[in-house]
């Protein structure tokens, strides 16, 4: 009776924790990383810590008394998705699209890593597809609009554009500027396709030794997010975890004190990467 109860009680567990893997994206991506322990994707790095210190040699060392520490090679996380959407009325479109789990932004060419402005402020704010809404009116706009072309904007009673507005107000989305809404984020850069250049290889790394930098974010955030903000046709076929790879490049100063800076080991530029 009581192996009959331990096979019972296994058969469950093990059923349960099979359908929490194939419904619930949390479990499964725990389970993923716990899986592939051994090795992970990064974009292959093509530059070398001595090569980018010396390229960089008088920029960075300002002078005598400046020195190199040693540098530290980082992985910053970004989830990799294949996605479609329509692209206009008559046409759908199929790409690849890669967002940072650190920063919350999307990568829109990973040769010169130009980037979104204005995702991790939605992320943050909880944003739903209303304030959205607003948000591209305003960025059609420049960043600013009254109210009244803002209503003339929606074919919808004004009540209903009222509470859209006070939640995003609420949201610290938008602010109030003389007879003007605007956006309270600089520069946005949001209103874009749904794609990445992405014009570099994917290869395997070792985990052993490897130094991953936390993610701020998770891939099912950041899936959530886009659904958002690109609308109905749009759909994640599929999700994947990457990595950049990232130089860490230590400066000692005369006095003795350090400073850091972080290099793109995909194309040797200095990053703002945090």
């Amino acid at each position: 009776m009581r192996l009959i109860f331990s096979l019972l009680t296994y058969a469950g567990i093990t059923y349960g924790g099979w359908s929490a893997y194939q419904h619930i994206p949390q479990v499964r991506e725990i389970a993923q990383k716990t899986l592939n322990k051994s090795d992970f994707c990064t974009l292959e790095i093509r530059y070398t810590a001595d090569e980018i210190m010396r390229v960089n040699k008088d920029q960075l060392l300002k002078g005598n008394g400046y020195s190199y520490l040693e540098p530290q090679l980082l992985y910053y996380p970004y989830v990799l998705m294949d996605v479609k959407y329509s692209k206009d009325r008559a046409t759908t479109t199929e790409g690849t699209l890669l967002w940072g789990l650190t920063d919350g932004e999307m990568i829109t060419n990973t040769t010169t890593w130009e980037k979104t402005h204005g995702f991790e402020d939605c992320l943050l704010s909880k944003a739903d597809k209303n304030d959205f809404k607003v948000i591209k009116a305003l960025v059609e706009n420049s960043g600013a609009i009254d109210r009244e072309k803002l209503y003339n904007h929606f074919n919808v009673d004004h009540d209903i554009l009222d509470d859209w507005i006070d939640s995003c107000r609420e949201k610290k989305l938008i602010v109030i500027s003389g007879n003007k809404f605007r956006l309270h984020f600089a520069a946005p850069r949001i209103e874009i396709q749904p794609t990445t250049l992405l014009n570099q290889a994917l290869v395997s790394q070792p985990a052993k030794y490897s130094s991953k930098v936390n993610k701020q974010y998770s891939p099912s955030q950041i899936g959530k997010l886009a659904q958002i903000a690109f609308g109905g046709d749009f759909t994640i076929r599929k999700s994947t975890e990457v990595f950049l790879p990232v130089y860490r490049i230590g400066i000692q100063n005369p006095d003795g004190s350090t400073r850091s800076v972080y290099v793109n080991a995909l194309n040797g530029k200095l990053t703002s990467l945090r």
